[in-house]
């Protein structure tokens, strides 16, 4: 069970009146939306999230799933995996609807966000990332998922501390990833169209892109 008060007791005024304000799963990814993008490698607190006003695909993830916790959801998140070497893991908070799945995303990339809770299993889900699922050379690159991880089974510190989320962050990376596609797939598999790559580009900051970034 995840105590939101002790998270809430932490926050400024305003930032709780925010906090508070977000009643919805949409209201949830409007809010990581209205961030810059940061693809840096410290990984936040959902507090420090708030009062730095950014996020990447790990930290947005794991401050939408406080989010829904607070609206009654299960903290859970899911990572989606690339072809090694070929891309960026992208973390979703899940949620669900009438035992349907949807889930929240922050992206740098516009297809990569917001799903309805129209979905069957999380396989399903996850395979509405596949075609937008695409790096700087327009390869097609997600090629796999692992099962939800529930954050309310660690110490509640990952909500105010960067040592609770690295926690987090490795027990997320450390979990078996169940295959989309077949490598014989993966082998015949055609680049985006240059006018999908366009629209799923939209807003894109390529400073922080995968194989454009620097990485230490």
């Amino acid at each position: 069970m995840i105590i939101i008060s002790e998270f809430e007791s932490r926050l400024t005024s305003d930032l709780l009146k925010t906090f508070r304000h977000l009643s919805s799963p949409v209201d949830i990814q409007v809010y990581l939306d209205s961030f810059p993008y940061i693809a840096e490698e410290l990984n936040r607190s959902p507090l420090r999230v708030m009062t730095d006003g950014q996020a990447h695909c790990l930290d947005g993830g794991i401050f939408a799933a406080l989010a829904l916790a607070r609206l009654g959801h299960r903290a859970l998140i899911l990572d989606l995996v690339p072809e090694p070497g070929t891309d960026d893991d992208h973390v979703l908070a899940l949620f669900q609807h009438i035992g349907n799945w949807g889930c929240i995303a922050k992206s740098n990339y516009a297809f990569l966000r917001f799903r309805e809770p129209v979905y069957r299993d999380l396989r399903e889900l996850a395979m509405t990332y596949f075609e937008s699922y695409t790096n700087t050379e327009k390869q097609k690159t997600l090629r796999g998922y692992t099962r939800p991880l529930d954050l309310s089974s660690f110490a509640p510190d990952w909500m105010w501390s960067e040592d609770g989320i690295a926690e987090i962050a490795q027990r997320l990376y450390r979990r078996k990833t169940i295959p989309l596609i077949s490598q014989e797939d993966a082998a015949s598999l055609n680049q985006a169209d240059e006018r999908f790559y366009q629209a799923n580009t939209l807003g894109t900051n390529f400073e922080w892109a995968f194989g454009v970034r620097e990485n230490p």
